[in-house]
């Protein structure tokens, strides 16, 4: 496993701005993993100029392509401790695409790494099972590639985001600040797309099938629930008051025809003045048993205090 140095970081626009999406969607800070390939960029020293030599010298540019990412909000999906320290088990390997490092994205943040990205990303270039073949070469390469999003400090007008790649190198023990190239759609892009893989499968991840989502939509269901039984018990009570006169035959009281119901109109005030005044007598009723009851009570207070008193 080498410690040899990238050059730049590639991603696609597409990708960077799922990502940014991700990140705004989400009620608090994400993290996940990065995922692409590695590959050596010779660039062209072609020289219309007779007096160069044409053995002319070239140098190969390490270049790290991302092609798809996975995220995480929760804690529980997370694939590192609070310690910043990595579980492999939560790392399986994915056939497609190489595991090229890890992001954070945080909210009103300087946009430096922290003690526990250092953390993680020194634990996760450690462990040896996951280095990963550069493409056409025979060294490899561990996943050493972070890249870091916040938002201003400042509240702004402007939604904005701010990102920044980085290399952990394990010789050194330090963050090496990193261009990003945004691969785009265009005439002018077309070359760099013979780099990219049409695969962006989303590898292994020990998950839990229940979710705060779903957590959440089962509430909503709940209540929705409980609010057409409440509305349909209501409407119970309005049907029992109305006595049969449902809107439709209520409606017939609007307009020219409407003398020719005035009596069933009359009967429905009627009965509904007759439950009122029953209703009246059931509470003078009530009433009247409270009042009984409370002098009852009143004269066993009165008796047990001579009781008491006597004593």
């Amino acid at each position: 496993m080498d410690d040899l140095p990238v050059e730049k970081i590639a991603i696609s626009g597409p990708t960077l701005a799922s990502l940014m999406q991700r990140f705004s969607s989400s009620t608090g800070p994400i993290d996940g993993l990065l995922f692409g390939h590695v590959s050596f960029l010779t660039p062209s020293t072609l020289s219309d100029d007779s007096t160069t030599t044409s053995s002319s010298s070239s140098s190969e540019t390490l270049i790290a392509t991302v092609t798809s990412f996975l995220s995480s909000s929760s804690t529980s999906l997370s694939f590192y401790s609070p310690s910043g320290r990595v579980n492999p088990s939560h790392l399986a390997p994915s056939s497609s695409s190489s595991l090229l490092g890890w992001f954070s994205a945080r909210r009103k943040s300087p946009l430096r790494p922290s003690m526990r990205e250092f953390s993680v990303s020194e634990s996760l270039s450690s462990l040896p099972n996951l280095s990963f073949p550069i493409l056409n070469s025979s060294s490899s390469l561990s996943p050493c590639i972070f890249l870091l999003l916040t938002t201003p400090i400042p509240d702004q007008a402007i939604h904005t985001h701010e990102y920044r790649a980085y290399q952990f190198r394990a010789s050194t023990e330090s963050f090496d600040p990193k261009s990003v190239d945004i691969v785009n759609i265009g005439p002018a892009f077309r070359g760099h797309y013979g780099a990219f893989s049409p695969n962006s499968n989303f590898p292994s991840l020990a998950c839990e099938l229940r979710s705060s989502a779903m957590v959440e939509d089962k509430k909503e269901e709940e209540e929705s629930s409980s609010r057409v039984k409440q509305a349909a018990e209501d409407q119970r009570h309005l049907d029992q008051c109305a006595e049969g006169f449902e809107i439709g035959r209520l409606s017939l009281m609007i307009g020219s025809e409407a003398t020719n119901y005035t009596t069933g109109l009359e009967d429905l005030y009627e009965k509904m003045l007759a439950k009122i005044e029953n209703l009246a007598r059931e509470v003078e009723l009530s009433s009247a048993k409270v009042f009984e009851q409370e002098n009852h009570n009143r004269k066993l207070r009165q008796k047990a205090a001579r009781y008491a008193g006597s004593e």
